[in-house]
């Protein structure tokens, strides 16, 4: 009959690491474990201070006071900033008030460079990433060209395209009436004309940087792909239809996401170029922020415009999400 096994050791066996002070084998890998875990995870919150001291002087912070603010007849040029509750709130909904129409007149202006210049910035970055893709003499040169504008400062963009299209002097009304089209058009004090000014520059400025980030996606997706689609007899609609934009879904989010907010943000463009002419038509919401709580002193009206475009631009970013979502099957 077999004696019963135990983990009592035999006399002059060798003791395991241990066992002489009565700990046991897996209670010290366990507690070896968890040592380690808890110094990792010091590690991390070290190495992550630095990031979260700036992230909350920089950005919560500001989130705040900016709300605090909004709360208050703020003008920083006055000792007393008396409390309104949601008064500076209420003005922007309220017909009768004297910010209302001046406020609504800025998002339209914002509204329109937005749905003008967002479906341009989406395709034709799309497109030069698609060629840029190809494998073709000179490639690199041509990728540096298309992005080099991104590079300029929107001061040294609006210049250059203030004097281009000047009505007087400009070359592209010259360039306009050398090949027998209409050379007198006002391009910063006219509509639609202005429109079509900022929107054009803000294309041929910022047009790169998407298409650097499509390029990444693009070459991310595997080539055997392609091949199977080819092999499965697909044309090249097909191909980009069923290979290349499920490739792109994610980039696509963030991109049209990032170009919403860019567009919704713009400012030096239209302060620099037409300064919001003609009258008031081209001053989009942050400039008119701007004039608010900069030149008029007023900061908690500016303050509370600042917060009505966060929102509305959150709930956009939940639609746009919600739209390039992961769909079952």
């Amino acid at each position: 009959m077999t004696a019963p096994q135990t983990d009592r050791p035999t006399p002059g066996a060798a003791l395991a690491p241990g066992a002489a002070s009565g700990v046991v084998p897996g209670d010290t890998a366990r507690s070896r474990r968890r040592r380690s875990t808890t110094n990792q995870t010091g590690a991390a919150w070290l190495f992550m201070t630095p990031y979260l001291v700036l992230f909350g002087v920089f950005v919560i912070a500001p989130i705040v006071y900016g709300v605090w603010i909004s709360l208050h007849d703020y003008d920083y040029t006055l000792p007393g900033k008396p409390w309104v509750g949601l008064d500076n709130y209420v003005k922007l909904v309220d017909p009768s008030s004297t910010t209302f129409s001046d406020f609504w007149s800025a998002m339209r202006a914002t509204g329109i460079f937005t749905v003008l210049s967002v479906p341009l910035l989406l395709v034709i970055p799309l497109v030069v990433a698609l060629v840029m893709n190809k494998k073709f003499p000179g490639r690199n040169l041509f990728r540096a060209i298309y992005f080099a504008p991104y590079v300029l400062g929107v001061a040294v963009v609006a210049v250059i395209w203030r004097f281009l299209l000047d009505s007087n002097i400009g070359v592209v009304n010259q360039y306009l009436g050398a090949v027998g089209l209409p050379d007198n058009i006002a391009w910063l004090t006219s509509t639609p004309a202005a429109w079509v000014a900022l929107v054009g520059v803000t294309v041929w400025w910022t047009l790169g940087f998407n298409a650097v980030i499509y390029l990444a996606g693009l070459q991310d997706i595997s080539p055997e792909l392609y091949e199977a689609a080819r092999v499965d007899g697909a044309n090249r609609w097909q191909s980009f239809w069923n290979v290349t934009f499920p490739g792109l879904r994610p980039v696509l989010s963030f991109v049209t996401m990032i170009t919403i907010i860019a567009s919704a943000n713009m400012f030096g463009q239209a302060y620099l170029m037409t300064r919001g002419a003609p009258g008031v038509e081209t001053r989009t919401v942050i400039y008119y922020i701007t004039d608010t709580g900069l030149r008029n002193y007023h900061m908690g009206d500016a303050a509370a415009m600042s917060y009505v475009l966060t929102v509305m631009l959150m709930l956009l970013s939940v639609g746009v999400f919600w739209l390039f979502r992961e769909r079952r099957a």
